[in-house]
């Protein structure tokens, strides 16, 4: 996997990530940090992705697991070291499915599978973070 990280230039903090598979996305600093606040801070993209790592495993299982789900959520909330490097050291993740009879068990399941086996993004996270999460099940 590769991805390349292009500075917006020198009156700025912004940045234009490139990834290997070809797309773009921006992110942005904060104007205390001499950003112009117009995308999400690296830091943001890290917990974003983490999330969608999860979520993308959970919708995988539920789905091969024969499940009728109809929308996946996921409500992230992190906390980080006061002092540099500022790395995350909790995180919760809150999962938000609906669907037509969702069994429960299999919702444990899933969200259990994805953060100890399949989620390479909350297991690395997980070397500096206490991870949390917690289910809704919404009946569609």
């Amino acid at each position: 996997m590769d991805c390349t990280i292009r500075w917006t230039g020198p009156d700025t903090m912004g940045f234009v990530a490139e990834t290997g598979s070809g797309h773009s996305f921006v992110m942005d600093g904060a104007p205390e940090g001499g950003g112009r606040d117009l995308a999400p801070r690296p830091m943001e993209v890290v917990l974003s992705g983490s999330a969608a790592c999860t979520a993308y495993d959970v919708v995988l299982i539920l789905r091969k697991s024969g499940q009728d789900l109809r929308s996946c959520e996921v409500l992230a909330s992190a906390e980080r070291a006061e002092t540099d490097p500022k790395v995350f050291t909790k995180i919760h993740l809150t999962f938000r499915l609906r669907g037509r009879g969702l069994k429960e068990s299999l919702v444990e399941r899933a969200i259990t599978l994805s953060h100890e086996k399949y989620c390479s993004a909350t297991k690395m996270l997980g070397l500096s973070a206490v991870i949390s999460h917690s289910h809704e099940l919404i009946e569609d």
